[in-house]
């Protein structure tokens, strides 16, 4: 198949970084070394429909980046977007809440096993970090828990001593532990009487760049335990794997509860709004934090939420995910073998993560990813890839044949490894 080209791509992001930093801001832009090589990827969509977006110089990808994760039911869903516009033409960012805000909550306690009520913002970050301040207010404590690698948003809190602009008494109270380490966990609270607030985690292990980690057997009931016996706040981080594991949430996967659950991605199919939900006990710790933001009782998004949570209900979204990502990561694996080299796939298969191991560089695996991105699979090679409910049997098979096509000319470029 023919390999595309970015040349409308290119010029516009030469327009882009006189005017734009980096070009394209955050970590999404090339500036961040996620696109690898740079060529081989485009920078600038033109739209997107169910499970595939066009660039602008007219090249069509299977998406399984999916947005990072907020397209779970395809992109431009019909019934979504229907319910967004009614919601517009009666109205959106007004003085007074909307109706629909007590609808979407109303649906988010019948749906989410360990949510008595939700509190709702626009960004991941903006729910992980009114919980840690529900935390601290509900405690009364000030250290919080995170596990090493684990990716909870941008406040200073959320990052690492030497990232720039980050300063020692942003994260002086923050303490990091490698995941699935219950004991150190135990360790810690006994030697820290009184002082921890709150632990947050994402249910499964799932950073950047790195294999993922699925918990091991009792590791989040031992979390459970020891916060229960302990006053301690349980967050789980559901933001990237919400509703894709399990509608009822992640932590109902994963057979615990916790106190405090963060949504935000799928939570209505692309519309920006995230929530909050949790515990009876904890409502009034959330209510006395002063957190709100200018477009929080937007009720577009919400509408849309309500409709999205109520598709993935209706379908089982989760396991239509499950099912068609563990066909696509099996027949993946599969075909790498067949022609020489070893993919190694970690995480859920709604969710995962891959690489190739033939090469401790990872160079090998960037050339690939690369290759699939050039014949119209949009992957990358450092991050979580995504499943939607809008893929099919038949975009998986023309993902097998782009497969193929990549991994030939990743072998024709390294002669030497077969030898």
């Amino acid at each position: 198949m023919e390999t595309y080209n970015y040349k409308k791509s290119q010029e516009m992001f030469a327009r882009a970084v006189k005017v734009i930093p980096s070009g394209i801001y955050g970590h999404l832009g090339p500036a961040e070394g996620c696109f690898i090589p740079v060529q081989a990827y485009p920078f600038y969509v033109d739209r997107a429909e169910g499970a595939y977006m066009w660039d602008i110089d007219g090249n069509r990808f299977i998406d399984y980046m999916c947005a990072y994760g907020p397209n779970v039911l395809g992109y431009n869903h019909l019934e979504v977007d229907r319910a967004a516009m009614e919601q517009l033409q009666r109205g959106n960012s007004t003085t007074l809440a909307s109706p629909v805000m007590v609808e979407l909550a109303e649906l988010l306690v019948d749906t989410v096993d360990s949510a008595d009520w939700a509190f709702f913002a626009k960004n991941g970050g903006d729910v992980t970090n009114l919980a840690m301040l529900s935390a601290r207010a509900a405690t009364g404590r000030s250290v919080v828990v995170k596990f090493i690698g684990g990716y909870h948003g941008v406040m200073p809190w959320m990052q690492e001593l030497g990232y720039p602009g980050i300063i020692p008494e942003d994260v002086e109270n923050v303490v990091t532990l490698p995941f699935n380490r219950a004991d150190l966990f135990a360790t810690l609270v006994a030697n820290n009487p009184d002082r921890i607030a709150g632990v947050i985690g994402t249910p499964y292990h799932h950073p950047a760049m790195h294999d993922n980690e699925l918990p091991v057997p009792g590791f989040w009931q031992d979390i459970r335990r020891i916060c229960t016996e302990n006053g301690i706040v349980l967050i789980v981080d559901d933001v990237r794997a919400g509703f894709r594991l399990n509608t009822r949430g992640s932590d109902f996967h994963y057979g615990f509860k916790a106190d405090l659950i963060c949504f935000c991605k799928a939570l209505a199919n692309g519309y920006n709004i995230s929530a909050l939900c949790g515990i009876e006990s904890l409502k009034s710790a959330v209510s006395s934090v002063f957190n709100t933001g200018s477009y929080w009782l937007s009720a577009m998004p919400m509408a849309a939420a309500v409709k999205t949570i109520s598709i993935l209900r209706e379908i089982d979204g989760a396991t239509l995910m499950k099912k068609m990502g563990t066909r696509l990561t099996d027949g993946l694996v599969e075909i790498a073998d067949e022609h020489g080299f070893h993919l190694k796939v970690t995480g859920e298969p709604a969710m995962w993560f891959m690489r190739l191991t033939d090469d401790d560089s990872g160079i090998i695996h960037q050339e690939w990813i690369a290759e699939c991105v050039r014949r119209g699979a949009f992957l990358t090679n450092h991050h979580n890839l995504f499943i939607n409910c809008a893929m099919s049997d038949e975009d998986i098979d023309l993902t097998f044949d782009i497969a193929h096509e990549a991994f030939t000319a990743v072998r024709r470029n390294h002669p030497e490894m077969f030898n």
